[in-house]
């Protein structure tokens, strides 16, 4: 399914279909677009404002960074949904057949395109740390939900690396994510943290 021509209703039907994918890497990239559209909204109300005039280079720094992750999420949330298929689909040819060879570097794949969704969120998140004191006083809870996803998008990020690391292991496949993932979640964690204290 392309995900930038389907509806909500459409991907939630699929999502919620007996189907390997759209799942779990498809919703974490989403729910990370999502997390910075809403952020980007914020922004939108906040730049021109009197009060907020000294932060004008900023907000609109932060408005086209912010576009650039949400289409980046969205974009990784088909290929999570592509990764995952071709892993899928190798495991269930037998043992002999040659194509299976492609396994360990389908499975780099399907491990890079989580780990990218980590690391992004964690950059949306230092983004929305920086605006906290920068945005529309009465938009401050939008940023705190776009806090709230930015950080679920990592944590489920996270969990579709963690998933392929058994594998990897069997495999012999090394990659760097599954080390560096966890540190990225936990910095998350505070990020979120830090943001929602600031909003209240």
């Amino acid at each position: 399914m392309a995900m930038d021509s389907s509806t909500i209703r459409s991907f939630l039907e699929d999502l919620g279909s007996k189907t390997p994918a759209p799942g779990g890497g498809a919703v974490a990239g989403l729910c990370g677009a999502i997390a910075a559209a809403l952020a980007k909204m914020v922004v939108g109300y906040s730049a021109g404002r009197k009060s907020l005039a000294e932060f004008e280079e900023r907000h609109t720094a932060a408005d086209a960074r912010l576009a650039e992750i949400r289409d980046e999420m969205l974009s990784l949330a088909a290929q999570d949904e592509q990764a995952y298929s071709k892993v899928n689909a190798l495991q269930r040819l037998a043992e002999s057949d040659p194509v299976r060879a492609e396994l360990p570097d389908a499975l780099r794949g399907a491990i890079d395109v989580p780990a990218l969704v980590v690391t992004r969120a964690h950059e949306l998140l230092e983004l929305l740390a920086d605006l906290a004191d920068k945005s529309n006083p009465y938009l401050l809870s939008d940023l705190a939900i776009a806090a709230v996803l930015a950080e679920a998008t990592a944590s489920a990020g996270a969990w579709n690396v963690r998933v392929n690391a058994p594998l990897a292991s069997e495999l012999g496949v090394e990659h760097e994510g599954i080390a560096r993932v966890p540190e990225l979640v936990e910095a998350c964690k505070r990020l979120r943290g830090e943001i929602e204290s600031a909003c209240a």
